[in-house]
């Protein structure tokens, strides 16, 4: 291991912003970071990135910057239904998925073709065409800076939410994921209650189900959705999907005859962020580098070396718009730093 200084960070976040790290190191073993988070020689404020694809970066980052570049994927324990695995946090996750279609094992296919590292899965609670990671996620464990000992969190423990966690919470930048237990089906529990899978299934002219067939629709949808970060950057969906009540949807709806929902509970319901930005006439808009992606109004891309300040600001924009527009405050599933 060696630290290097004043790296650009271009190539380590999806969006492509050109930043510097004050410091910066690669990390390739699991055992090696309670010697680094201790080290007294290394600056103390640290931050620590994986795939880098769901930051946004808006300033160069003082102190040390952690590449967790760890791999490992481990057969803890089976038996006639599940499997477990232990995964370091460093693995990329679509390579994890394809890996567990490979033996057969169900749970995570309908996530495959999401960007990023596998650490950040319980972090974000990832989630996409009606799975979300906490139904696979045993445990995670991590080690904790202030404690400085390794830490090991159930599914509870992680208290997940949508797209949320524990992590962006009472745990943030307080620990280093090392390792996340994924518990998979033996027997595959077919998740296509998305009309886009369905419809993508039968352009496939799939005539026997299988967790194969499932992830293969997904990442044809994404890829026709959804901008390659190699091709032109984005951080992928950059707002989370707002639920309000359904006193306010029948009142909005009202006024936008149109407007899309997904029922949530017997009173609440999620409305696709997507739609109401682009009716506020986002999609496809540039603002000097950055603008709206012309196929997803819910990805902000990187059109011609843009700033992390000027991403920021037309997502500042359309926060304000779909607020005056509709009476809905988006938030950003991105992290901002």
């Amino acid at each position: 291991m060696q630290l290097q200084k004043n790296i650009s960070l271009k190539d380590y976040n999806t969006f492509g912003i050109d930043v510097t790290a004050e410091y910066f190191l690669p990390v390739t073993e699991s055992n090696h970071i309670p010697e680094l988070l201790t080290d007294s020689s290394l600056p103390q404020e640290q931050h620590i990135i994986g795939g880098g694809s769901n930051i946004l970066l808006t300033k160069n980052l003082s102190g040390l910057t952690l590449l967790n570049q760890t791999k490992g994927i481990e057969l803890l324990k089976e038996d006639n239904d599940y499997v477990w695995l232990k995964v370091a946090s460093g693995e990329v996750w679509h390579e994890l998925v394809m890996y567990a279609i490979e033996h057969g094992w169900a749970g995570i296919e309908n996530l495959a073709l999401i960007p990023g590292t596998v650490g950040a899965a319980p972090m974000q609670n990832i989630g996409a065409y009606g799975v979300e990671a906490k139904e696979a996620i045993e445990s995670v464990t991590a080690w904790h800076k202030e404690q400085q000992e390794f830490i090991t969190l159930n599914n509870n423990d992680c208290r997940f939410g949508y797209r949320d966690s524990i992590f962006k919470h009472d745990l943030k930048g307080k620990v280093f994921i090392t390792h996340v237990v994924f518990k998979l089906n033996k027997q595959p529990s077919f998740h296509t209650e998305y009309g886009a899978i369905k419809a993508e299934l039968e352009q496939m002219h799939v005539d026997e189900l299988s967790i194969k067939a499932i992830a293969q629709a997904v990442i044809n949808i994404r890829s026709s959705k959804l901008p390659d970060p190699k091709v032109i950057g984005n951080a992928g969906s950059f707002f989370k999907n707002p639920t309000i009540s359904t006193t306010q949807y029948e009142q909005l709806k009202q006024e936008h005859e149109q407007i899309p929902s997904y029922l949530v509970s017997d009173d609440m319901v999620k409305l696709p962020a997507g739609w109401l930005i682009e009716q506020c006439g986002f999609k496809g808009c540039t603002r000097g580098g950055t603008g709206v992606h012309e196929k997803q109004a819910l990805v902000l891309v990187n059109k011609n070396n843009t700033t992390g300040k000027e991403v920021w600001n037309l997502s500042e924009e359309i926060l304000q718009t779909v607020q005056s527009k509709f009476g809905i405050t988006l938030e950003r599933e991105v992290q901002i730093w």
